[in-house]
């Protein structure tokens, strides 16, 4: 094969490698000219006079030397200058002080040069390819892709996209007891995209709380439509989830709308994490109602928390029955009510004795008035009993209450128990 079709293979096959890298015309024409310049430049000593001219497409380029006709014998740099004599066996018609353009025959480069010229081509290439595909990744950062199982190691799991990037999945990136085989596929969402030296390693992870609130704006159309806004989100990967939403339409039930009828929505998502437990609630900016949501299945009052903004802790009062509810198995429901509404929440079982009854205030609003109640609950009185613990001096002291007041809520608290 001719040296000049060697290389105008080789322009015809980084043409069609472009349309496969996602490297466009003019990023790929500008690689090309470099690297025939940095070659021509090694050849001549210098580029500055020299036309490249490159069409990928056809795989076609041409290169053209142009130099100054000067008298015979008066050259100084024949890469610049031409005699006249030369010139005129070009064209007769040429004159000292005009411009002679030559092609430059790639009959002209020895076979080391045209190796060079490959390699750097290939190289430059490599970069382009390398550039893309962290640009591309880098802009998908919280989205969902898929991916085919290539590879399985003990720390991570290698997998292979639909244009042939590889795609990282780190064991901490794994739902537990979570298992994978070769030509699986898998879906994932982007965690992060590293670039160490130029080579861009995509992080993909299933463990992400972004993987569990894409998957739901997948499979519930008003979330994608943004009817419902999904305002957090708080996993332990595997085992259990809570997703708080809202809707800005009050037609819709956002928690019926993200689990589905007969649980059809929901369903598909649990499937895809492994059987995780998922509970939707209703989210709120009143932190008290919210930590008594958050807190689910556990019943709790709202007048049985208390909350410290400042420091973002919550103190929790809980009848016994309720606080395994609170906690969870292996303490799962309490982390994730924290993780959810971001306080330090800490639970405490009902001083009263099991088996013994008590009325939280709240149920007396009927006979109480409400500013007295607040004031009691604000001195740490939830209950009844909490009331008829406390001294007529301490409530006086504590609270704006008379002591006939006091004496008669006193009395429509015992009147309960007698």
């Amino acid at each position: 094969m001719a040296k000049k079709e060697i290389v105008n293979t080789m322009i015809e096959t980084f043409s069609e490698f472009k349309l496969l890298k996602n490297i466009d015309r003019t990023t790929l024409v500008s690689v090309l000219e470099e690297s025939f310049r940095n070659v021509l430049a090694k050849m001549y000593g210098t580029d500055e006079n020299l036309d490249v001219i490159v069409n990928p497409d056809k795989g076609d380029c041409e290169i053209w030397r142009n130099r100054e006709v000067v008298a015979d014998g008066e050259i100084t740099d024949a890469n610049l200058q031409i005699s006249l004599s030369d010139a005129k066996k070009i064209d007769s018609s040429y004159e000292i002080g005009e411009e002679v353009a030559e092609e430059v025959l790639f009959s002209d480069f020895d076979r080391r040069t045209i190796l060079n010229l490959r390699q750097t081509l290939a190289s430059k290439i490599l970069e382009l390819q390398k550039d893309a595909i962290y640009n591309i990744y880098k802009n998908k950062v919280g989205e969902i892709v898929s991916g085919e199982v290539y590879q399985i190691w003990k720390k991570e799991i290698l997998l292979i996209d639909d244009e042939g990037n590889e795609l990282i999945m780190p064991r901490e990136e794994q739902i537990p007891n979570e298992f994978f085989h070769k030509g699986d596929t898998v879906r994932a969402v982007v965690a992060r995209v590293d670039n160490i030296n130029n080579t861009p390693k995509i992080i993909v992870s299933r463990t992400s709380e972004m993987f569990l609130k894409r998957l739901f704006e997948l499979e519930v159309p008003e979330i994608h439509d943004g009817l419902i806004t999904i305002h957090r989100v708080a996993r332990i990967p595997g085992f259990r989830a809570k997703i708080a939403v809202e809707s800005y339409d009050e037609r819709i039930d956002p928690v019926g709308a993200c689990v589905g009828v007969k649980g059809s929505r929901i369903h598909g998502i649990v499937r895809e994490l492994c059987n995780e437990n998922i509970d939707v609630i209703n989210y709120t900016k009143n932190t008290m109602l919210f930590i008594q949501r958050a807190l689910a299945p556990a019943k709790v009052s709202t007048s049985a928390i208390r909350v410290d903004e400042e420091n973002l802790k919550a103190e929790v009062l809980l009848r016994p029955d309720d606080m395994a509810l609170a906690i969870g198995k292996d303490g799962y429901n309490i982390r994730l009510a924290m993780k959810l509404t971001g306080y330090d929440i800490e639970v405490f079982r009902d001083t009263v004795e099991a088996g013994e009854e008590d009325i939280y205030l709240d149920e007396f609003n009927d006979e109480i008035e409400e500013w007295i109640i607040n004031q009691l609950k604000e001195i740490g009185c939830n209950t009844a009993k909490d009331v008829l613990g406390r001294s007529n001096e301490e409530l006086l002291e504590r609270t704006d209450l008379e002591e006939e007041a006091i004496e008669e809520i006193k009395a429509i608290l015992a009147a309960e128990f007698e």
